[in-house]
């Protein structure tokens, strides 16, 4: 018996180590999706209800089995065995939309995590007195599994205890990056900045400045003041001539930070909008940190701004000279606007007008906010000089910015349009009247609808339901975080009856549905895709 139960023992030890440092890992990519930030981090806890999910439920079920009469001490080396091997078999096999990355921070912030837990776990044998080999191994393993149900509560107190030292390790990084853009006087420095669109500029800007500039942009969706840091040290060479930034911001003072580094120039506002409302509570703390950067420009530089949304439009700025444009010449008060748009199957062709000239171009872009943001872009490279063929040229050239309204077709007759990185209001709906637009066969949505939109949240996915019955033939709603809002919106509008709104749980499951029904001739939009922060 004794040697049964210490061969059990080392078992559930092992499986429950193991299932433990897997759950640690899984913590920690909660934690870096949500910028390390552990304010961030207990409000995806307290939405999420991860710390009371039916598999913790289970592990404290089996620690407290765990610890009946001695009698029953094998039983309870059984149960932890096999609920070890489950973490280890479940954990190890499951995916996610963005898995952890291994920085050097991560792995600082794991190896805090796995000190505490042999500290605390050293800690807890040494108080007990020794009565076997088998009852220690028991303790232990109780004890990582305590552990594993505590797992946020030791990410968070990793990240805490490392502090201060990534605030030393940043600002090292930081000085080291001001240094850089010292020597570098006559660098041109372009600030993006907006609710929505502004990775997109960014790209069509980077593709249009190319044809006369050495040109270096932040790459991917390094928008935060680490990401440009990081830019800068490993990218910026002394031959660039332009340097592209893209600021993005979860909360006030985030894009003065980036300003206060890299001193932009030339900034450009593409959007203010009911995004990240959760963060900023009002759409006038959006407007006021999206205009952090306007507000840093010098008086030589440039201000250009989306004069489409009310809270760029009602913005008044003194401190720059500003260029404001607009799709429709509704708008008042604006430089440039866009005229004469014509969809065809090549692409999109449209008419810029500003105060001077106009400017007429062919791109294989679609939809209006690729055309307002090729707009921004446009605007910026006539300032700097770049001539009309030399536009007219690289706006043709343009590639599609892949999952932001990226229209595809496959052999099999299907259209795909890709616009599965973010969703907010204005976007959604613009990409919904693609969908509408296309013709031939039946139009799908695949969605799970919109998120960070505060107490706005079910009132625009309401309202985006709406919009997909009236634009869609077949709706398959995602995941259940926006699922009741969505579909009372689609039932409101009636234009679709219950057998062509189909929910799942999974994007997994959305495909399997998808080859089940799908035709040559249909077209999918593929509307957001919600990281694993939401489900």
């Amino acid at each position: 018996m004794n040697i049964t139960f210490t061969v059990i023992s080392i078992l559930a030890v092992i499986f429950v180590a193991v299932g433990m440092l897997l759950e640690f890992a899984r913590v920690l990519m909660m934690l870096q999706q949500n910028s390390y930030r552990n304010e961030r981090y207990m409000r995806w806890l307290h939405n999420s209800g991860d710390t009371t999910s039916i598999v913790r439920l289970v592990a404290m079920i089996v620690f407290f089995a765990s610890m009946f009469r001695y009698s029953s001490f094998v039983v309870g080396s059984v149960l932890l065995m096999i609920f070890g091997l489950y973490l280890v078999v479940s954990l190890g096999r499951a995916r996610y939309k963005k898995p952890l990355v291994w920085t050097k921070r991560a792995r600082r912030i794991y190896a805090v995590m796995v000190v505490l837990s042999v500290a605390f776990t050293a800690l807890i044998v040494l108080c007990r007195p020794f009565i076997g080999i088998g009852m220690l191994l028991l303790s232990v393993a109780l004890t990582l599994l305590a552990l594993y149900v505590i797992s946020s509560a030791v990410v968070l107190a990793a990240n805490s205890i490392l502090g201060p030292v990534e605030r030393s390790i940043n600002r090292r990084f930081y000085n080291d990056a001001a240094s850089i853009l010292a020597a570098m006087p006559d660098l041109k420095v372009i600030g993006i900045t907006g609710s929505y669109g502004k990775t997109s500029t960014k790209h069509y800007l980077n593709r249009i400045l190319s044809e006369q500039y050495d040109v270096l942009m932040t790459p991917g969706s390094f928008n935060t003041t680490l990401g440009v840091i990081r830019t800068i040290r490993e990218h910026l060479r002394p031959y660039n001539e332009v340097f592209i930034v893209e600021m993005g911001a979860k909360q006030p003072g985030d894009i003065r930070e980036i300003c206060d580094l890299v001193h932009p120039s030339i900034g450009i506002v593409t959007a203010v909008g009911e995004q990240h409302l959760e963060s900023f509570k009002t759409i006038e703390n959006v407007q006021r940190t999206k205009f952090e950067l306007i507000d840093a420009l010098p008086a030589g530089g440039l201000a250009v701004l989306n004069n489409d949304f009310p809270y760029v439009a009602n913005r008044p700025v003194s401190n720059v000279p500003v260029r404001r444009y607009a799709i429709s010449a509704v708008h008042g008060g604006v430089d440039y606007t866009v005229e004469d748009v014509r969809y065809d199957a090549t692409g999109t062709r449209f008419t810029i007008v500003g105060p001077e000239h106009s400017l007429t171009l062919k791109t294989h872009l679609v939809g209006e906010c690729n055309i307002s943001n090729l707009t921004a872009a446009v605007i910026v490279a006539m300032y700097l000089g770049i001539p009309d063929e030399k536009i007219r040229y690289a706006v043709e050239k343009i590639e599609q910015v892949e999952h932001r309204l990226n229209v595809k077709r496959t052999p099999g007759g299907v259209t795909i349009i890709d616009d599965a990185f973010n969703s907010n209001p204005t976007g959604s709906g613009m990409a919904l009247d693609v969908l509408g637009a296309m013709k031939g066969g039946r139009r799908i949505v695949v969605t799970p609808g919109m998120i960070e939109l505060g107490d706005r949240q079910e009132f625009h996915n309401h309202a985006f339901g709406k919009k997909i019955a009236e634009t869609s033939d077949i709706a398959i709603i995602v995941g259940r975080y926006n699922r009741q809002a969505i579909t009372d919106g689609i039932r409101e509008c009636g234009n679709l009856s219950d057998g062509d709104v189909h929910c799942v749980d999974t994007f997994e499951q959305a495909q399997q549905l998808l080859g089940t029904m799908l035709q040559p001739g249909d077209t999918i939009l593929y509307e957001n895709d919600l990281p694993d922060t939401f489900k």
